[in-house]
């Protein structure tokens, strides 16, 4: 059994970024409307003081094209062996932000942006949450695992954590 907390403003803005950056990658989904729709896993960069999530992405890439078609998105961060999952549906946007890319820059991205943030290829697509919903745990992996058990054993319902809306 879940308790729920919906969550809202700054608190709902820090819930969305402590998941989306703790769990790093995510799902990144497009042509919501067609079946199947696009999806590839994607690294967060960052997310912003409104709730913006932001990602590094190629010009020619696929979901550019995709994006420029449909701008509706849904990304999925799941991370199992703590129990924190995050749902999060909005609309994207594609720029070419110099000063947003060195803002946003990782030793790592020049692994896929040879010439930095100055790399033709350099884009960067901003998330704009419209709906956001998590799952968590309320408290660590043991305790979550020996209340599973726990209910298992008893054929009791046990708090398994709290869910609930985010809207920032």
């Amino acid at each position: 059994m879940s308790d729920m907390k919906n969550l809202s403003g700054k608190e709902g803005i820090e819930k969305l970024r402590s998941l989306a950056k703790e769990i790093d990658f995510c799902m990144f989904c497009t042509n919501l409307g067609e079946a199947p729709f696009s999806t590839r896993p994607m690294s967060t960069r960052d997310v912003d003081d409104e709730g913006n999530i932001w990602f590094f992405s190629r010009a020619d890439s696929n979901k550019n094209l995709e994006l420029k078609q449909d701008d509706q998105v849904q990304l999925l961060y799941a991370k199992p062996g703590s129990s924190e999952f995050l749902s999060v549906y909005g609309h994207a946007d594609v720029t070419r932000d110099r000063n947003k890319a060195a803002e946003l820059w990782s030793f790592f991205a020049k692994t896929w942006f040879n010439e930095g943030v100055d790399d033709p290829e350099l884009t960067i697509i901003r998330v704009r949450p419209a709906e956001s919903y998590y799952w968590d745990t309320k408290s660590n992996k043991l305790v979550s695992l020996i209340s599973i058990v726990a209910g298992a054993v008893t054929g009791k319902e046990m708090d398994s954590g709290i869910e609930g809306d985010i809207n920032p």
